[in-house]
């Protein structure tokens, strides 16, 4: 009897399983068509990198103006600095040369217009500077909060302190409760806030605008000590009566990574100033001179060096400038280690060993990605 019973049970659940297949098997053709993804015909296409908001107006607006305008200094005698005959010269108006030779193959559209360190970033929001190159520490709050762009770190410094040497202030501690010069509107006062508070020390901050004007009154004894970028401190030591009577303590207070800065949203002028910058530290890689260009432009199997110099490709087509772009810039200005030299070279006032600022291959940062 119960056998029949689980048969009888066994035949019914076979049963309602066939039902229930058969009511909720594959979707028909109608159910799949409700359910796959809309296909919109005309959806917007992806805009073409030229087609962009802003891409490529800098650098139509620079070449119809004839000219690329720097922002940059004329109080230091290593980055930015005029003589009485209206020279200019200098660290950072030799890469104004740079752009100018890469754009125009003429040194002399390079236009330096001077801003300070509080009017540099206005400056250059507002239009009236086509790129930043002022000591221009690169950070943070400046690469997110000023609609600005820091393409290319092409100087490595930190922030030192000096003092009379008679003074006899060797360390960080020495100056507590000391007065310390320093510009405005830089990294300077924030550097030095930081170290004196970790430190648990006081001092008073007397600030300038300019560093003519801080330099002077730390000569005149209006503070027992000036705090800047360590090359900032070997360029104005070297306008003091007396340099040799100041030293710039063994104390780095800070990184200082100097980069050109440009407006955000043209991405095409980004790239025109982070490979102009790259071109001399290429050709000091490859040993390539404003001296031995010509030579090597015509001996070259390098295949690096072929289409650096535009003998090969079409990199500076790429660009929105001529293939020979490379070129230009290594015949009139010259490689990074000539255009060091001019500024901190030992036969001048203002030497300093390139430390980080050697090539990568003698121990230093300054590096360039492959030119391909």
């Amino acid at each position: 009897m119960h056998k029949k019973v689980v048969i009888v049970l066994a035949l019914i659940c076979l049963l309602a399983a066939s039902c229930t297949m058969i009511e909720t098997g594959a979707p028909s053709d109608k159910q799949e068509s409700q359910t796959a993804p809309e296909v919109v015909e005309n959806a917007p296409k992806e805009e073409a990198a030229d087609d962009k908001a802003g891409f490529g107006a800098t650098l139509k607006s620079v070449l119809s103006a004839g000219e690329v305008r720097c922002g940059t200094q004329d109080v230091s005698p290593a980055f930015g600095y005029v003589d009485s005959a209206g020279n200019y010269s200098g660290f950072d108006i030799d890469f104004c040369r740079v752009l100018a030779a890469a754009l125009f193959g003429d040194v002399s559209k390079g236009t330096p217009v001077i801003v300070t360190g509080e009017t540099r970033f206005p400056t250059l929001q507002n239009g009236d500077t086509d790129v930043l190159i002022r000591t221009t520490t690169y950070t943070f709050s400046r690469d997110v909060e000023l609609g600005l762009s820091f393409p290319v770190i092409y100087f490595y410094d930190g922030q030192g302190i000096m003092v009379p040497k008679a003074s006899g202030l060797s360390t960080l501690e020495d100056l507590n409760g000391a007065a310390i010069c320093m510009d405005s509107g830089t990294t300077t006062e924030a550097n030095i806030a930081d170290a004196m508070t970790a430190a648990g020390l006081s001092y008073a901050p007397v600030v300038y605008e300019n560093n003519d004007d801080m330099f002077a009154a730390y000569e005149q004894g209006r503070c027992d000590a000036v705090t800047g970028d360590r090359s900032a401190l070997i360029s104005g030591r070297a306008k003091l009566k007396v340099g040799d009577d100041h030293e710039i303590l063994a104390i780095t207070l800070s990184k200082e990574p100097f980069s050109p800065g440009v407006r955000q949203g043209d991405d095409q002028w980004a790239d025109i100033i982070r490979w102009a910058f790259y071109v001399p530290v290429i050709a000091e890689e490859h040993g390539i001179t404003s001296a031995n260009v010509d030579e090597i432009k015509v001996s070259t199997k390098d295949p690096e060096v072929m289409r650096l110099l535009g003998l090969e490709g079409e990199l500076g087509e790429k660009l929105g400038l001529s293939n020979d772009f490379a070129y230009n810039i290594i015949k009139l200005v010259g490689n990074y280690g000539e255009i060091y030299e001019k500024s901190f070279g030992e036969d001048t006032s203002t030497a300093m060993t390139r430390g980080l600022n050697s090539l990568w291959t003698d121990g230093g940062l300054i590096y360039a990605p492959p030119y391909r």
